[in-house]
């Protein structure tokens, strides 16, 4: 009788583990294995026209490309110091790898991954944030690496590969940024100042700060245009943030997963994806109710360090870096984005 009980038991634990991940936000349905035993993933660029995820590496230096068709590695680029994104121009017939070890971008050729070009920046090039409109990109680099009190954002033609300006903030350490599509504006964590920037990107200079002032190390950061809300993820301690551009106030405030790197908004299901990599590792899911009320709504475990995702919002996946460390390989994690 006892034994009975106990398979009954087991078989109750199970159906409801299977039930709950049936009905999580986000249901992992492919590991995909990559090569490399110290890894230490950034930021993904994705290439929709080729099915290519792209994932850089700064242990390790490296850009991983993955066929989204099939979840499988595809091959392994080299020669690079700290990469740590990735933009991809089919159009152009290039990609943009921003290789921050070697103070520039490098431009690949789109079929052969040849190095084509050089678009020289300072130290620690990192964050990105693109304006299809203009077709110009905005590339964080100097600061603290290059031992300077202020960091640039230096403004670059990608239709002619060249810089066309660099624009100085007052901070040692800038970090995500996301552009205003009805306007020109363009939001910046300036973490080393504890604010959040707004830049005119017409007159390209800081036009207002915003203090973030119920937490600190403000690291990641998107925008959603349509309530005018402003989505930033603190460190210390590991909070998310949310601000009414309008005014610059915040309006929600949540603890989150430990050690985020990334942030995805899902605007279609009105939800927030944030994988943290401290701890155990977790995807922390927080549903927009409205405007200002949100709500975490699960608590997705991944694997220690996996602090980097991207959302693709035309393939409903979410995918996940976790680290190549010892006695854990290097991996891509594929989330399904429940409806």
């Amino acid at each position: 009788m006892k034994k009975i009980l106990v398979v009954l038991a087991a078989m109750l634990v199970w159906g409801a583990k299977s039930s709950t991940q049936e009905n999580a936000p986000l249901r992992l349905v492919e590991t995909i294995s990559v090569p490399g035993t110290e890894r230490k993933w950034d930021h993904f660029g994705v290439d929709l026209k080729s099915h290519r995820l792209f994932i850089t590496s700064e242990e390790e230096p490296a850009v991983e490309i993955v066929d989204l068709q099939t979840n499988k590695h595809i091959t392994t680029l080299t020669d690079f110091k700290e990469p740590h994104n990735v933009m991809v121009f089919p159009e152009a017939n290039k990609i943009y790898v921003v290789d921050g070890g070697a103070s520039e971008i490098k431009i690949l050729d789109y079929g052969t991954y040849k190095l084509i070009g050089h678009i020289p920046l300072s130290i620690d090039a990192d964050p990105i944030g693109y304006d299809a409109s203009t077709k110009y990109l905005y590339v964080v680099n100097g600061g603290r690496a290059a031992k300077t009190p202020y960091c640039l954002i230096s403004i670059v033609d990608t239709e002619h590969d060249k810089k066309l300006a660099d624009m100085k903030l007052a901070t040692n350490r800038l970090e995500s940024m996301a552009l205003e599509g009805s306007g020109t504006r363009l939001f910046v964590n300036m973490t080393g100042a504890n604010k959040i920037g707004v830049v005119d990107r017409t007159k390209r200079d800081v036009v207002e700060t915003w203090p973030v002032a119920t937490a600190k190390d403000n690291v990641s950061m998107q925008f959603d245009e349509a309530t005018h809300r402003l989505f930033i993820v603190t460190r210390k301690p590991s909070r998310l943030i949310v601000v009414n551009t309008d005014n610059g106030k915040e309006v929600a405030n949540l603890t989150v997963a430990d050690y985020v790197d990334d942030l995805a908004f899902d605007a279609a299901h009105h939800r927030l994806y944030l994988p943290g990599g401290g701890g155990a590792g977790a995807v922390t899911v927080v549903e927009q109710r409205d405007a200002d009320n949100y709500q975490v709504i699960a608590t997705i475990p991944t694997k220690p360090g996996a602090k980097t995702g991207k959302l693709i919002p035309e393939l409903n996946k979410f995918y996940v870096g976790v680290p190549g460390k010892e006695k854990q390989d290097a991996q891509i994690l594929v989330f399904a984005v429940a409806p």
